[in-house]
């Protein structure tokens, strides 16, 4: 039985009737874990004797949880207790007992769900592309030769190449959607605030959110159902009711009215993504609903408010990340400012190094307001772009990503083309708003395109409705990959 056959839905009536035994279900996905991911190098840990230990009990029980036996993958910055927890990076190689789960993990496991392992990601979430794991760079299912995407690389590339049924990642500026856009399968990235933060290890704190990759739309709503909600534990966690996203599912946009920003079509969006989103919208059109060109004038200099705020954050984050605290201390030091410094030389890699330096530049003394507070001002227009936008359209629609994957290695030696792929995701995170990619088309090389779809605050429902109606109309959640390319 392929995971690859099932929905989670499909898959829990199967389990409730007991046709299949979650052993069995947690056995099919270490056996394909087996089969292809020395290809594809989606998860950096496994943790097979717990997983089928609780397999068992789990058969045994009468009670069942809303994701009773479903196996899952947990991206390697949210901590998982008594479960190695590396960020991907060599400065936690050696954190191998957490002592708590992150509060998305205590409710996963509340409902039952079955946890596989840890997945592959850029070191700290800092990157767009997978090729800045310290460990191994995680392959695109669909062409190994290409990138999967990033931070949550191995988030999107176990849910597309059929190891699990749904996987969570965390996006700062489009760790979720990038990569499910890359990879062919549907990543969510909630309102700021809808999920808890309680034990993800921070990279930007003003910015980060969890969220679910699944294969298709109404997996992701389930999922988020389970992992939402107001949190004690996270300050910044929003004490708003949680919907029934799965009502949502109606197929039913007529009347729906859709922005589509000009700046999202412009220079710089190849010809197929710009087809693939003009191709939706005709689809939308049959389904009764409406759109207009808008604009986001601010947008453009999303780019670099990101990076001066995103990096300003991670500086003072990272900076508890010392030998002492955190992290692997260095033996090369004869006393404790060597140690310091050559622990934190040592442990951190070139990406991570590179934006902890941006941004302790830009909260330096004479360099403050130049820079941090002149980028919290213009975060502060494009929200307000957003604002203005939402008074008359129900989402906005485009591009995840301005081009399809890239080759492994064609980005590395130049990180400013690598940051622009982001160009489309970042706002939404700056904003705040909610965001999902979906599958909507191939390239003429076999690689998938992503349609991005952006909702008003705290409504993730109308979003998943719009997703939902797009899938249910097209077959690209169908396709699945055939591993090839060179290893």
């Amino acid at each position: 039985m392929s995971l690859f056959d099932h929905t989670i839905k499909e898959l829990e009536e199967k389990l409730h009737n007991k046709e299949i035994s979650v052993e069995d279900l947690v056995k099919e996905s270490y056996k394909r874990i087996k089969e292809v991911d020395d290809q594809v190098h989606a998860f950096l840990t496994l943790d097979e004797e717990n997983a089928i230990a609780k397999a068992k009990e789990l058969d045994a029980s009468d009670v069942k949880g809303s994701l009773f036996g479903i196996p899952s993958g947990i991206k390697d910055n949210i901590m998982t207790k008594g479960l190695r927890t590396t960020c991907a990076s060599q400065f936690l190689d050696n954190f191998n007992d957490p002592l708590y789960d992150a509060t998305v993990v205590q409710k996963l496991n509340k409902e039952q769900t079955v946890k596989v392992g840890k997945l592959n990601m850029d070191e700290f979430a800092m990157g767009s592309s997978n090729e800045n794991s310290s460990y191994n760079p995680t392959r695109n299912p669909w062409n190994t030769d290409y990138v999967p995407g990033g931070s949550s690389g191995g988030s999107a590339a176990a849910v597309a190449a059929g190891e699990v049924l749904f996987s969570l990642g965390s996006d700062t500026g489009g760790s979720i959607r990038q990569p499910a856009a890359f990879c062919g399968v549907v990543g969510m990235k909630p309102t700021y605030g809808r999920v808890s933060r309680f034990g993800l290890v921070a990279f930007a704190s003003s910015l980060d959110q969890i969220g679910p990759i699944t294969r298709t739309v109404e997996d992701n709503a389930r999922v988020l159902e389970v992992i939402a909600g107001h949190d004690a534990m996270d300050s910044t966690s929003a004490n708003v009711d949680v919907p029934k996203y799965t009502d949502a599912l109606t197929n039913d946009v007529s009347g729906l009215k859709i922005a589509v920003p000009k700046e999202y079509l412009a220079e710089g969006v190849s010809p197929q993504v710009r087809e693939s989103v003009l191709e939706a919208l005709k689809v939308y059109e049959s389904m009764g609903a409406t759109w207009e060109e808008v604009s986001l004038p601010h947008s453009k200099y999303a780019v670099a408010t990101y990076y001066l705020l995103s990096s300003s954050e991670a500086s003072a984050n990272l900076a508890r990340f010392d030998g002492v605290r955190y992290g692997v201390r260095s033996e090369n030091a004869d006393n404790m400012i060597d140690m310091f410094k050559n622990s934190r030389s040592e442990g951190f890699g070139p990406e991570v190094k590179r934006r902890i330096m941006l941004g302790t530049f830009a909260l330096s003394s004479g360099y403050y307001d130049a820079y941090y507070k002149k980028a919290q001002k213009v975060r502060t227009l494009i929200k307000n772009d957003f604002d203005k936008i939402f008074e008359d359209y129900d989402v906005i629609i485009g591009p995840t990503t301005p081009t399809p994957a890239f080759k492994v290695g064609e980005k590395t030696d130049d990180p400013l083309t690598m940051y622009a792929n982001d160009i489309l995701t970042i706002p939404v995170n700056l904003a705040g708003v909610p965001g999902i990619s979906i599958p909507c088309g191939m390239t003429e090389e076999g690689l998938p395109l992503g349609l991005q779809i952006i909702g008003k605050y705290f409504d993730e429902s109308t979003v998943y409705r719009t997703a939902h109606a797009f899938e249910q109309a097209t077959d690209h959640h169908k396709k699945r990959p055939q591993l090839g390319g060179a290893n």
